[in-house]
């Protein structure tokens, strides 16, 4: 097999410290490549520090319009956020807010730019763009995002495509609602491709992790390695330091096993073996 390239990216990179913290283990001592900012979130200054200080890890913007914080001020966006200048906590809903409501869509907008400006105002440049919960994907959205891109002169972006056909050679754990999952995003991966054709955006052939989102521990990925025949290829994962606090490792419970699979020698042979050439999205 040729030196196909492979991106490992930890999302969330700035939500909080013990993920900061597992995203720098993981760069430094594993498999990890690239970061995805939330550039709202309270750990995000240590983010941008951290990224400062080990120019290696590639970081580009995790765009953030659901289950996170605002950039604009709650009085701003009152169509987008509560009082408090928190999104949404159901993809579904901030989904069909975005594309049934035209306040809203004024305000998405608007909130894209103030990401894509605060982003910009660390001095970071942006390896990519991506987003919460993959919200980045939705109609409304990835209009304006093209537009942004275009502007701020980052033509690299994340576009999910359906990976049923290798998830189920791996797993069929509660197959009904990832065979759904999967046929959604086979939709909107192939209206984004199409939106994207002859602009000179560049994007892994294929993503993994959408159907394994939060457990994609050690065995998994090691028979997703065993599997992956891309030229070019990027897997997600929600890394989190095993010190994290209640809270945290009760939202994101397989946080830590992801961590682990990013630091196993076993997942760092198998990628040496296959001949996978560990990449960014400007070494794609």
């Amino acid at each position: 097999m040729g030196a196909h390239a492979l991106i490992i990216n930890g999302d969330d990179f700035g939500s909080s410290e013990a993920v900061n913290r597992a995203i720098l283990h993981a760069y430094r001592e594993g498999v990890l490549t690239s970061a995805s900012l939330m550039v709202n979130e309270p750990a995000a200054q240590q983010a941008v520090e951290i990224a400062r200080e080990h120019p290696g890890l590639a970081v580009g913007l995790h765009l953030s319009l659901v289950l996170g914080r605002s950039a604009l001020q709650p009085e701003e966006i009152p169509h987008l956020v509560n009082s408090r200048g928190v999104f949404s906590l159901s993809p579904f809903r901030a989904g069909m807010n975005y594309y049934f409501s035209p306040p809203a869509r004024r305000e998405v907008r608007r909130e894209m730019r103030a990401q894509f400006e605060k982003f910009a105002a660390t001095g970071l440049a942006f390896s990519h763009v991506d987003g919460h919960n993959h919200l980045h994907m939705h109609p409304v959205v990835f209009d304006e995002l093209v537009r942004l891109c275009e502007e701020f002169n980052v033509r690299r972006l994340r576009v999910v495509r359906s990976e049923t056909s290798v998830h189920f050679q791996i797993t069929r754990r509660n197959w009904p609602g990832k065979l759904v999952l999967g046929g959604i995003f086979g939709l909107l991966g192939r209206a984004c491709a199409r939106r994207l054709a002859n602009r000179g955006f560049v994007t892994p052939q294929m993503v993994y992790g959408l159907l394994q989102t939060g457990d994609l521990n050690e065995d998994y990925l090691l028979e997703l390695l065993a599997r992956i025949d891309q030229a070019s290829a990027e897997v997600y994962l929600h890394p989190l330091a095993a010190d994290a606090d209640e809270e945290e490792r009760r939202d994101n419970p397989g946080g830590t096993d992801e961590l682990g699979a990013l630091l196993s020698l076993r997942v760092r042979r198998t990628i040496e073996t296959r001949g996978f050439r560990l990449a960014t999205y400007a070494t794609l």
